[in-house]
């Protein structure tokens, strides 16, 4: 009998702290010990300011922020400015990457996997927090191509001669002076049983500088998509007239099915027709009122619907440039994926790409538009290598803007 009364007296205190917690998070109060920059108040049960530490903790913030400092740098900021551990060492990079992610410096907290609203003062702005997790979370990516990790390229690209895959390796070499280089090489996997694949290996910048030549072939003229942009407008604005006579005609048409349902009420209340007559007649304007609200449903979606995907496919066209142009070797193999998806072949240390247009992606398929109406410049007037004959609005797709020919 004790031992029961122990037992339920333990759950009892221990389901009133968690209640106690749950109010505490409630009013916007983080129910543990405050983080560096912080001091937990015994009085009021409060976390307040720590107002030394606090200014060196928003200077790591923004040293970070940066982008020109290592975790271990701010560890070592940290603990020339007096923050250590308890035991007098210096806090760990892994400590550090936690104190950056942590929201409470903005005035949220963290509590049993969920960001709550805190009372507290914060210490740095939200706006300079998103900077630094921009940072962690490119630093991260960086870490990612560790030599004992794939290459960045590696998944894009097949063997033009073996039709196996292209795979990276990372390689250091050491000269006689001293001097260390390290480089990636993408050669053939040669898993291929049937060949013996004689494909040489090519460098990393001359695989890049081809990759980039390949996205700057379908990226979109800034001319072209402006004037895209402007008819994209006045589609939209007439489209947006005639569907709202559309939906009133129907909205109309169900107006005046409602009274003769109405009518067909009254006249069987009265006993002026018959059941059967009254259920047939009932279900005829119940079908046709319910066609009627699917068009006025479906309607904008089929006349307006390519708008959007188009608009969308636009802009990532007209980014490839920039993209082609930039030093970010993911961003690109992203790009080429969307543009060429696995037609990538490597032969001879040189990139080209076949069969662009597919059936299953219609991006793909506007690239190679894009690709043929770039080849036929200065062959036929640019008013119709942009737009066909019967104006933007496509047929069956959204990509068909470009000349239908272009996708033949």
């Amino acid at each position: 009998m004790a031992f029961v009364q122990s037992k339920y007296y333990v759950d009892s205190l221990a389901e009133n702290t968690k209640r106690g917690l749950r109010q505490k998070v409630r009013r916007g109060e983080f129910p543990g010990p405050a983080p560096i920059g912080y001091l937990n108040d015994v009085r009021t049960k409060t976390i307040m300011v720590d107002k030394k530490k606090s200014v060196i903790v928003r200077r790591a913030f923004e040293l970070y922020a940066k982008n020109q400092s290592r975790l271990e740098d701010i560890a070592n900021f940290l603990a020339k400015s007096g923050i250590i551990t308890k035991s007098g060492k210096r806090i760990s990079k892994d400590r550090v990457s936690v104190i950056l992610s942590n929201p409470f410096y903005y005035g949220h907290f963290r509590y049993a996997g969920e960001v709550h609203e805190g009372k507290h003062q914060p210490i740095v702005a939200k706006k300079l927090f998103d900077e630094v997790q921009a940072v962690l979370e490119k630093r991260g990516k960086r870490r990612k191509s560790h030599r004992n990790n794939p290459q960045v390229f590696c998944g894009l690209l097949r063997c033009a001669t073996c039709n196996m895959m292209i795979t990276g390796e990372y390689k250091v070499k050491t000269q006689k002076n001293g001097n260390v280089h390290h480089y990636t090489y993408y050669r053939c996997t040669k898993k291929s049983k049937m060949v013996n694949c004689p494909e040489p290996c090519i460098r990393q910048e001359k695989l890049d500088e081809q990759i980039s030549s390949l996205l700057q072939t379908v990226s979109l003229r800034p001319d072209w998509a402006k004037e895209w942009k402007v008819m994209f407008a006045h589609d939209e604005k007439n489209f947006a007239q005639s569907t709202n006579a559309f939906v009133e005609e129907r909205k109309v048409k169900i107006q005046g099915l409602d009274m003769k349902l109405q009518r067909l009420l009254d006249s069987y209340l009265e006993q002026d027709i018959e059941r059967n007559i009254y259920l047939e007649k009932k279900a005829k304007f119940m079908s046709e009122k319910k066609s009627l609200e699917e068009q006025i449903f479906t309607f904008p979606q089929k006349r307006t619907g390519w708008l959007e995907p188009m608009r969308k496919w636009i802009g990532e066209a007209e980014t490839l440039g920039k993209i082609a142009s930039d030093t970010d070797l993911f961003e690109k193999k992203v790009a080429a994926e969307k543009v060429f998806g696995s037609n990538l072949l490597l032969s001879k240390k040189s990139v080209r790409a076949c069969a662009l247009q597919s059936i299953a992606n219609p991006a793909q398929n506007a690239y190679a538009a894009l690709s043929a109406a770039y080849a036929d410049l200065g062959k036929l007037p640019e008013s119709q290598i942009r737009v066909s004959d019967r104006g933007v609005e496509p047929l069956t797709s959204a990509m068909s803007m470009l000349r239908s020919n272009h996708l033949s």
